[in-house]
């Protein structure tokens, strides 16, 4: 049964289920009852319309010839890597391929920290068109749920292209010779690329408890893609940890080393800026 959409933010601050509150009896993520009558967060929020008001016709359109590019490049670059397949290769290329996954997965952290930490959405370009959706989403968590392709991928898929473009040049321009010394590389890039394009896809099923096809929830219950339980540490203010959104197989170990936590003392101390200032703004704003 589907639940009805005005109430679906509600059932994601309350941890979407009782049963769901049942298996982590110590989460404390929940809201209390009069956040669930009058809740803090979720499409109501007057910083989060404010911020969904700030989606531009311009940036719609950036989005859509980034989406349409990216996926004809995907298409040339899986012919050629198709065609130059050699078996011979494959433990090398499957590990390549596997270190791809990971990079991704790192990658997805870092710009997920940087964008969550710092700026501002009255930075120049970067503001509205990058940083926006990011404060939005904490403040809204089921916004992503109610985006189309479109608007869920176009920021990620554009970061792909110059990746996938240097593929196809060079399977059009190197000799057989030299692309056969350099296949695991285009593996590795390849393997990168995708994932980062499918990142945010993927971060919306995190975020999406009905109707998912059943080889997404496949995916997510074998943690090869991230799953809801995992990404739902991330949405307990004030969203200083996990934020790795591919696999999350990197957040635990970045975790227990306090990567995040060292790299905000260290631009703090040289900066004065402290993380999640504008991010706290923007969740401080009531209706």
């Amino acid at each position: 049964m589907i639940a009805q959409p005005a109430v679906v933010y509600q059932q994601e601050e309350c941890l979407f289920s009782n049963s769901m509150l049942e298996d982590d009896p110590n989460d404390n993520s929940a809201t209390n009852e009069e956040e669930k009558i009058k809740p803090r967060w979720g499409p109501g929020h007057k910083g989060a319309q404010e911020l969904a008001g700030l989606y531009s016709r311009g940036k719609r359109i950036q989005e859509v010839v980034c989406v349409w590019i990216c996926l004809a490049l995907i298409v040339v670059d899986l012919y050629f890597m198709v065609a130059h397949f050699n078996y011979e290769r494959l433990p090398t290329i499957l590990l390549a391929a596997f270190a791809g996954i990971i990079t991704a997965d790192f990658l997805s952290g870092l710009v997920h920290w940087a964008a969550d930490s710092w700026g501002s959405i009255e930075l120049p370009v970067l503001g509205k068109n990058f940083i926006r959706p990011f404060r939005e989403h904490h403040i809204d968590p089921t916004s992503i749920t109610r985006h189309d392709f479109i608007e869920t991928n176009g920021d990620n898929f554009m970061l792909c292209i110059p990746a996938l473009l240097y593929i196809s040049c060079c399977f059009l321009s190197r000799p057989v010779q030299v692309l056969q010394q350099d296949y695991a590389f285009f593996s590795y890039l390849f393997l990168l690329a995708i994932f980062v394009a499918l990142t945010n896809q993927i971060h919306k099923w995190s975020h999406t408890y009905f109707g998912l096809p059943r080889w997404v929830t496949v995916l997510q219950d074998l943690h090869i893609v991230l799953p809801k339980r995992h990404h739902r540490t991330h949405h307990v203010a004030p969203h200083e940890t996990y934020f790795c959104i591919t696999t999350g197989w990197l957040n635990y170990p970045l975790e227990k080393l306090g990567f995040w936590g060292a790299l905000e003392q260290i631009i703090e101390f040289v900066t004065g800026c402290k993380p999640r200032a504008d991010d706290l703004k923007w969740a401080q704003k009531r209706t």
